[in-house]
This record gives C-alpha cells, sequence and structure tokens, in this order.
C-alpha cells in the first residue's frame, strides 16, 4: 500500500508535468494556462451545481426518514472531484470530471461497490451493526 501511495504521489504530478509541457509545446503557453483556467471554472460550476443536487436529494432522503446512502457516496464523489479540479493538470481535471458527472459517477460507484463488496466476501473487511458483537 505505501508503494502504491509513493506511486501516486511521484508518478502523478511528473505525468501532470510532463503533459503540460507537451501540450505548451503543441499548442503555446497560453493557449495551455488558458485551458487549464477553463477546466478550473467549469469544475467549480459543475461541483457547486451537483453539491446543491446531492444536498438537496440527501434532504429529501432524511424527510422522508430513509439513509441517504447514496447521497453519502455522491457527496464524497463531488467532494473528491472538486478537490481533484482545484490540482492543475489535465488528468486530474479528468478525473475530477468523472467524479462530478452523474453518468461516470455512477460507473464509479459501481465499481467501488463490487469492489467493498468483494472485500467483504473474503473477509478482509468486516461490517458491524449495532451492537459491537453484532456481526453481519
Amino acid at each position: 500500500m505505501l508503494f502504491k501511495l509513493f506511486l501516486l504521489f511521484t508518478l502523478g504530478p511528473l505525468l501532470e508535468i510532463w503533459l503540460l509541457i507537451e501540450l505548451g509545446g503543441l499548442i503555446g503557453t497560453l493557449p495551455t494556462i488558458i485551458i487549464i483556467a477553463a477546466t478550473g471554472s467549469i469544475g467549480v460550476f459543475l461541483a457547486k451545481s451537483q453539491g446543491v443536487q446531492v444536498l438537496r436529494r440527501f434532504r429529501e432522503r432524511l424527510n422522508f426518514g430513509e439513509l441517504p446512502t447514496k447521497e453519502l457516496f455522491n457527496a464524497a464523489s463531488v467532494l473528491v472531484g472538486g478537490a481533484l479540479l482545484l490540482t492543475p493538470g489535465l488528468v486530474t481535471d479528468l478525473a475530477g470530471f468523472s467524479f462530478l458527472i452523474p453518468l461516470t459517477r455512477g460507473i464509479i460507484k459501481d465499481i467501488v461497490y463490487k469492489k467493498i463488496n468483494k472485500m467483504i466476501k473474503e473477509g478482509r473487511i468486516s461490517v458491524y451493526h449495532g451492537d459491537i458483537g453484532k456481526r453481519f
């Protein structure tokens, strides 16, 4: 796990820098900066609008006495997407948008749910509900 984090925090930024240099060499410095600023601006608008929608659905579920589990995942996704869009770079912007757009967020949700269910079945994650000794 530590090695994966090391790769993420070293190779990720290196890839971003390489892509920005290549793009700058291909289309120029100013257009590259404009693209980065535009994706950031669009991302802020999208994060705000998606955040408001998720919050509205969250409140609706609570008002009906239901657990807002899907809305919690969506809220976390919007938060992650917004944070990725704050990081300058093309790869992080693409990842950030994928967490903000409902269609791709649904695909990511399905992948995460399958992974969590697999980990539960393998015994790598234990799920407890209610009393500490009560296991499902």
